[in-house]
């Protein structure tokens, strides 16, 4: 047993000239039973979420709130406000917010019953044409049929209307988000000076958290500002075309527009429906063509040159974690993925400096463009020198021949000698 020991740390004999010794990595004789007890870390964390989801999620939008709204309060005490006046106006801010946006999605409700009353019979005939065009295309027809018999929109109506109605059992909801904002104000006054005190200690996890803040912030007023404008454009456009309840899908093209990926679907599928029940599909292509050039412009031109790389993520990791916090914490989950993502990045990798390594499959890719653009020019020009012929028609990497004085110089027996 200790001569194999001795003999695997030796190399093989010269006369192997292909070994290659292997990569050296940390020995870590329990790595696979520390990933298992990771994963199932996690698992729990995310069932004790789910469980917790109605104290979490408000918590999590205070937190997010006050990161963002923190450059007003430093701004304030730079021109020699106060920092009780300070707290006081940072937190008015944020209410009054939440308020504009709680009456908007008011009325849009109110909007949206109203209008599905005046439309239930073009949105009865609209399902029973859809149930048609699914059974001509092969789907059962049985369940189809069903499906259509059984579809009415008044029940979408009465949705709608208890839905309002029961905007008062959000009470307790409401009561943590402005409790957290009004404590969380009060003591944001205090985190610059205790990042300070914690620097010479841990400075790598306050850099994080700083990081952590600003690219937040960034992330989340871009986005409020980018989306306001999206919705207010595609408002009036659909203003112009002549959709119904253009209010209405406005503002859900600005609450869609936090959720990455999915959220231009989302916002684009209740005008379709009620362009091809005013217009046809003519104002149907015209209502996708319309968003496409609107969302596109603002999702795929501006606003990655404005919130830069402020979110170092992924498209897959992004697409996952909109779905995978809305299963945890409800809705609110996909419009919160990105700081929830982003946080949970800051706890595992950024505060650990041996964990520098996952960076680039996360999504930072600087160094990994700058590789492939080395390694695209080197096989390009490793191709073009393939290519490239000489005047006589050899190849350029063909080894040159012997010169004709050289040739003649070459006896007979020598070339026999040479040929055998």
């Amino acid at each position: 047993m200790r001569w194999s020991r001795k003999r695997s740390k030796e190399a093989p004999s010269g006369g192997d000239r292909t070994y290659v010794p292997a990569l050296a990595e940390p020995p870590n004789a329990h790595r696979n039973a520390f990933i298992m007890m990771g994963l199932g870390g996690a698992t729990i964390a995310a069932f004790g979420l789910a469980a917790i989801a109605g104290v979490f999620a408000p918590f999590f939008l205070g937190v997010v709130l006050t990161i963002c709204v923190h450059p007003l309060r430093v701004l304030l005490e730079k021109h020699g406000v106060s920092r009780g006046i300070a707290t006081g106006a940072v937190i008015v801010t944020v209410i009054g917010l939440l308020l504009a946006l709680g009456y908007a999605m008011l009325v849009a409700f109110g909007q949206f019953g109203a209008l599905l009353a005046e439309f239930s019979d073009q949105i009865a005939a609209f399902g029973q044409d859809v149930a048609a065009w699914l059974a001509s295309i092969g789907v059962a027809s049985g369940e189809v049929a069903d499906l259509s018999a059984n579809f009415d929109p008044s029940t979408v109506v009465g949705f709608v209307g208890g839905l309002i109605g029961g905007i008062t059992g959000l009470t307790s909801l409401l009561v943590i988000v402005f409790t957290m904002l009004l404590l969380m104000g009060m003591d944001a006054a205090f985190v610059p000076t205790l990042l300070k005190q914690l620097y010479p200690a841990r400075p790598l996890v306050v850099a994080s958290l700083v990081t952590y803040g600003a690219n937040v912030r960034r992330y989340m007023v871009a986005t409020t500002v980018l989306g306001l404008a999206q919705g207010v454009v595609d408002w009036i456009a659909l203003v112009i075309i002549g959709v119904p309840g253009a209010f209405i899908w406005g503002l859900l093209a600005f609450v869609c527009s936090f959720i990455p990926n999915v959220g231009y679907f989302l916002a684009l599928i209740p005008p379709i429906i009620f362009a091809a029940l005013v217009g046809g599909w003519p104002m149907v292509v015209i209502v996708i063509v319309v968003y496409a050039v609107i969302n596109g412009v603002i999702q795929s031109v501006i606003q990655p040159r404005v919130i830069g790389k402020a979110v170092n993520l992924s498209q897959t990791i992004t697409f996952f974690s909109v779905l995978f916090w809305a299963v945890v914490i409800g809705p609110i989950g996909a419009i919160l993925a990105i700081p929830l993502t982003l946080l949970v990045r800051l706890i595992l990798v950024d505060s650990n400096p041996q964990m520098s390594w996952i960076r680039p499959l996360l999504g930072e890719l600087d160094e990994t463009k700058e590789a492939m653009a080395r390694f695209d020019a080197d096989a390009k020009a490793e191709r073009m020198s393939r290519n490239i012929v000489k005047p006589n028609g050899v190849p350029a990497d063909t080894p040159p021949g012997p010169t004709p004085r050289e040739a003649r110089a070459i006896s007979p027996e020598a070339s026999r000698s040479a040929h055998q």
